[in-house]
């Protein structure tokens, strides 16, 4: 049903003065070189930076088979506390690192929190003491804290929603490459105990933490302001990636300055509870993964270079795996039912885990774990994203739920208990729980956002365009949807909640 006055009966013809830069020629721009460009540009080097935040995260499970408790003379209990300890300002510090982004360069905010992490790695190596190494967690999440968030909101500035999810999952895949290489790293380092009178697992933190310290430095320069201001972009190219994605329903797409009610927007949307409930369903499964997988392969019966050497398959099965996900999801745009599927693998691979008293068939559950824990990162990320509009908004929700989702870290750290070895029945049904809750999660987002479409194809969400405009229907709607001069301030001013923007399953 169309009503008269309505952004529907509006919005069908294009004004050339809502054209972004107008005066701008961009019909020499070929758009597929264009986006290799950016593609080379952007996600090889987010991809090595957030390799190394994985990397540096998770190398104290890799230091943990190389006898650091008994050198640092801790509990496996006050082990896990420090690994607790990490998540609480990694998780609460997410939101505002990304509303400081999107205020100042990204090659400075992103490159200066990857510069004092690198320092705070390189420290875990000269420790003596339990306090010592609860404090260098701490400040080791609040480095950390902005790098994933950050880099997901900066990828979703560049791309159309259909164009995300191989992105995403490319850029991703460099923590399964992580999870392998750790293992790999952590064995051949190993081998320098003694040197210098440090042990091995010092060398662990000390070379994994300078490395990140120099690619922090090289960032400075290579990392590229958001598309509006990229330098490597000729004003051209610029102008037309940003009317592309304003064609793909991203409103805020070359600027948009900081107002508090977008913080209000993303608080009060019930799609920003929800997704972190999708990401609780991960997150806490992922970090549980990426920590203890060693320890739970070594407890199998295998030592402790073996164990990490035997946990590289299941992260280079979880790779190709994401990437595969990835490009399905941006082809059939189909992700909520990809999530479902990612899920339910997940939930028989640790019913598996709980249930088997055999190594070979623990081990084959692993991969099943792997597979469905990595891919679904990034395929949520992008459906998350794609689904909320205005660059505040949007960073703010995907802060808060990748929040969310880590501060369930804290949880998962602690679930796999030296008493519950070889096994893990406890841990393995906490994260069961975890996994269960992601698919819920997933399964009431679709059904809301499908709700939704519905109700906006009906014609229940239009604003009334035009103030001259008066009537019953038309100020009924008014009242309800919003009046609006324009059908451009209408979508500025609501983003994904706009009439005509349609949500994808």
């Amino acid at each position: 049903m169309l009503h008269s006055g309505s952004v529907v009966s509006l919005a069908m013809g294009k004004d050339n003065s809502e054209l972004y830069e107008a005066h701008v020629d961009t019909s020499q721009v070929d758009e597929k070189r264009l986006l290799r460009k950016i593609d080379i540009r952007v996600i090889p080097w987010f991809g090595l930076l957030y390799f190394l935040n994985f990397l540096d995260r998770g190398s104290i499970g890799n230091a943990k088979l190389y006898h650091m408790e008994t050198d640092l003379g801790i509990t496996d209990k006050q082990y896990l506390i420090a690994l607790t300890a990490f998540f609480f300002p990694y998780a609460l510090l997410e939101p505002v690192s990304n509303v400081i982004l999107r205020r100042i360069r990204p090659s400075m905010w992103l490159s200066s929190m990857m510069f004092v992490w690198g320092i705070v790695m390189m420290c875990h190596g000269f420790l003596h003491s339990y306090g010592g190494l609860v404090a260098l967690r701490v400040l080791l999440g609040v480095a950390e804290a902005g790098l994933y968030p950050g880099i997901v909101f900066y990828i979703s500035c560049w791309y159309k929603r259909s164009e995300l999810g191989t992105r995403i999952a490319a850029f991703f895949t460099s923590a399964t490459i992580a999870g392998a290489f750790s293992g790999l790293l952590a064995a051949a380092i190993s081998n320098m105990n003694g040197v210098a009178g440090k042990t091995g697992w010092s060398w662990i933190f000390i070379l994994e933490g300078l490395f990140t310290v120099l690619c922090a430095v090289a960032s400075y320069w290579i990392i590229s302001n958001f598309p509006e201001t990229a330098e490597f972009l000729t004003k051209e190219e610029r102008v037309f990636i940003i009317r592309r994605l304003r064609d793909d329903l991203q409103f805020s797409s070359g600027g948009e300055e900081f107002e508090a009610r977008y913080i209000w927007q993303s608080l009060g949307d019930w799609k920003t509870y929800l997704a972190m409930g999708i990401y609780m369903g991960f997150d806490g499964p992922l970090f549980a993964f990426s920590l203890f997988t060693p320890t739970i392969i070594k407890e199998l019966g295998y030592t402790a270079t073996t164990a990490n050497l035997l946990s590289v398959p299941v992260y280079v099965w979880s790779c190709i795996v994401t990437v595969i996900v990835g490009l399905v999801g941006d082809r059939l745009r189909k992700r909520g039912y990809i999530n479902l599927i990612l899920f339910g693998t997940g939930l028989v691979g640790y019913i598996i885990l709980i249930t088997s008293r055999t190594p070979s068939l623990s081990y084959f559950a692993c991969f099943l774990a792997a597979s469905a824990i990595y891919p679904t990162v990034p395929n949520s990320v992008a459906w998350v994203a794609s689904n909320v509009e205005g660059s505040y908004k949007r960073g703010i929700t995907l802060a808060m739920a990748i929040g969310w989702g880590n501060l369930n870290g804290a949880v998962s750290s602690n679930v796999y208990r030296a008493e519950d070895a070889p096994w893990y029945r406890l841990g393995h049904g906490i994260i069961l729980a975890y996994i269960a809750i992601g698919w819920l999660c997933s399964a009431a987002f679709m059904f809301m956002l499908r709700r939704e479409n519905e109700r906006r194809d009906r014609g229940e969400r239009d604003e009334v365009i035009d103030s001259n405009i008066s009537g019953e229907e038309t100020d009924e709607l008014a009242l309800k949807n919003g009046r609006f001069e324009t059908v451009n301030d209408a979508r500025h001013e609501k983003g994904d909640e706009w009439s005509q923007f349609r949500y994808t399953l």
